[in-house]
């Protein structure tokens, strides 16, 4: 196991004025393990980040000390295993058996371990394929499970895990919490986690980040949530036991006049199906799926990892051609996928699982403008609606950073933005309320169903049982791997 210590740690990245983290003064003992909280953007995965060595110095201005063990970061890697924020990023092999494979022989690991501690890693993560399985064929919650063996394999003593669950479904998340309770024995261990009532069976000890710099609150769960849960709600962290607001969406009661015209204009807008798919099959990821979404109501596509959900957003949004079946929307002869881009855009937003891949910029509000200036909008268009997303999703500070150095709550952010930017009537997202904080999540889902009561369509892949709770009008399930309604 390993000891860690900060003292006065600070971190900013290069050319930005505010700094990501700043003031952390922490000591993490042989064992511990502890559940890392604060708002998007206190600096949660940044802190873990430098633990694990990561954080070069001419990427950034360093406050403070970092030390593993005794040792500085980048000298106690071979201690540290991370799972990232985006597994993706950190899957390096071909075939899913060699990724787990490659850290051990890179250890020096004796060849005959190898392949046992592969496969005791696979299985501890319920990995449902073999180690022959091309990881670029692989679903994202899928990914996320193959990033973790990997690092389990190693039998870090160090353990830093950024939101393991964020992407899995319900039975996916239960083997990944036993893993990490399996793993107890031999690694001290630091969380990031949203899903904080299901994590604390796993930690001794809670870290609350300030969003200004410092910790704000450290000790049991108990002494914690019990002494500032309110005021750590309000400012939005995750707390047990805080229920979420109501957002429906009808502004006012549900029997006030104006909740009784938005009902009708919103029963008569879903008469109207801005897309339509029959019988969609996508190579071996999808398989006959029909479907509608009309405008004015809000459609949850769920289903287990690897049923084929980001595949289904793909070809909603006109991202990818099936290669069975077919797509209509808007009343066009062409399929989405053969619409000129500019078309497209106008009338379909698309929001991918990992924001990264769809920011093509190095600054918040160019990624903003990328969409209004494509349709043709005029300088003082583009300078309002920049301006109006950026307060709208907690932005305008960051509207010279650089969309890569973001956080994950807001990278998320950002790519809902951009996708607004164009004011599609079909936004079609996938996983939306990846890394938000308590605050932003109500904001972000409060958003959505607005467009909703002004005549939008929304498509959300999740796994996010509150968000189906609050928002959704209907669910469509795709049942395990097989790409067919559940």
């Amino acid at each position: 196991m390993s000891t860690v210590v900060l003292r006065g740690f600070g971190w900013r990245h290069a050319g930005r004025r505010a700094w990501a983290v700043r003031d952390v003064d922490l000591r993490i003992d042989d064992g511990e393990r502890v559940l890392l909280l604060g708002p998007s953007g206190a600096g949660k995965s940044t802190l873990l980040a430098a633990l694990a060595g990561l954080l070069p110095a001419d990427s950034g201005e360093q406050a403070g000390t970092v030390e593993i063990d005794g040792r500085s970061p980048a000298d106690a890697r071979d201690r540290v295993g991370i799972v990232f924020q985006d597994p993706q990023t950190q899957l390096v092999m071909a075939r899913s058996g060699d990724d787990v494979a490659f850290g051990l022989e890179n250890r020096g690991v004796p060849a005959a371990e190898i392949w046992p501690r592969v496969s005791d890693a696979l299985d501890r993560v319920g990995f449902p394929y073999p180690i022959t399985r091309s990881t670029a064929a692989l679903s994202g919650g899928e990914a996320q499970r193959l990033a973790l063996a990997g690092v389990l394999a190693l039998r870090p003593g160090l353990l830093l895990l950024d939101e393991p669950t964020a992407n899995l479904d319900p039975a996916g998340a239960d083997l990944v919490r036993t893993a990490i309770t399996r793993s107890r024995s031999s690694s001290t261990l630091i969380l990031v986690e949203h899903r904080v009532a299901e994590a604390l069976p796993l930690v001794d000890r809670v870290v609350v980040l300030e969003a200004g710099g410092g910790i704000r609150a450290d000790g049991t769960p108990e002494v914690v949530f019990a002494g500032y849960g309110d005021r750590l709600a309000d400012e939005g962290v995750w707390v047990p036991g805080f229920p979420l607001a109501p957002q429906r969406a009808i502004a006012g009661s549900p029997t006030s006049p104006l909740a009784a015209t938005r009902a009708v204009a919103r029963a008569v807008a879903r008469a109207v199906a801005l897309v339509v798919a029959e019988d969609v099959a996508v190579d071996k990821r999808l398989n006959d799926v029909s479907m509608s979404v009309s405008a004015g109501e809000v459609l949850a596509v769920t289903g287990p990892n690897g049923a084929g959900k980001s595949t289904l957003a793909l070809v909603l949004g006109g991202l990818l051609a099936p290669t069975g079946g077919r797509v209509s929307a808007f009343g066009d002869p062409k399929p989405p996928h053969r619409w000129r881009a500019a078309t497209l855009t106008s009338r379909i937003g698309s929001v991918f699982q990992n924001p990264e891949h769809q920011f093509v910029t190095s600054r918040v509000a160019d990624e903003l403008a990328v969409g209004p200036r494509r349709l043709g909008r005029t300088p003082t268009e583009i300078a309002g609606t920049v301006d109006s997303l950026l307060e709208r999703l907690r932005l305008t500070k960051l509207a010279a950073a650089n969309p890569y150095t973001l956080s994950g709550g807001e990278a998320r952010r950002l790519s809902v933005a951009t996708a607004l930017a164009t004011a599609p009537r079909l936004l079609v997202l996938d996983e939306p309320t990846f890394g938000q904080d308590r605050r932003t999540w109500i904001e972000l889902v409060t958003l959505l169903a607005e467009l909703r009561d002004e005549g939008h369509a929304v498509v959300a892949v999740t796994h996010d049982d509150d968000f189906v709770r609050t928002v959704a009008d209907r669910t469509f399930a795709l049942g395990e791997l097989s790409g067919r309604p559940a």
